[in-house]
């Protein structure tokens, strides 16, 4: 079986810790829940992301770089 989230063209999804959460809230003046929502089936999550955690995801960008967005598990 194929491993979707090892493709290269999935980018890196990485769970946030709780601290690094904070301060992205508090920069962005939001909640957990304004954020954007990612389903807990998505292949692309790492297998030990659970519902209420916040992943970032960096993309490629060819205008910055590099464009990092985040997302809410939710069921």
């Amino acid at each position: 079986m194929v491993d979707v989230s090892q493709h290269e063209l999935v980018p890196e999804h990485t769970i946030l810790d709780e601290t690094v959460l904070e301060d992205v809230l508090d920069e962005y003046d939001i909640d957990r829940t304004d954020l954007p929502k990612i389903k807990r089936t998505d292949k692309a999550l790492p297998d030990d992301a659970e519902v209420g955690d916040v992943i970032k995801i960096v993309r490629n960008s060819r205008t910055t770089d590099q464009a990092v967005v985040y997302r809410l598990v939710v069921e």
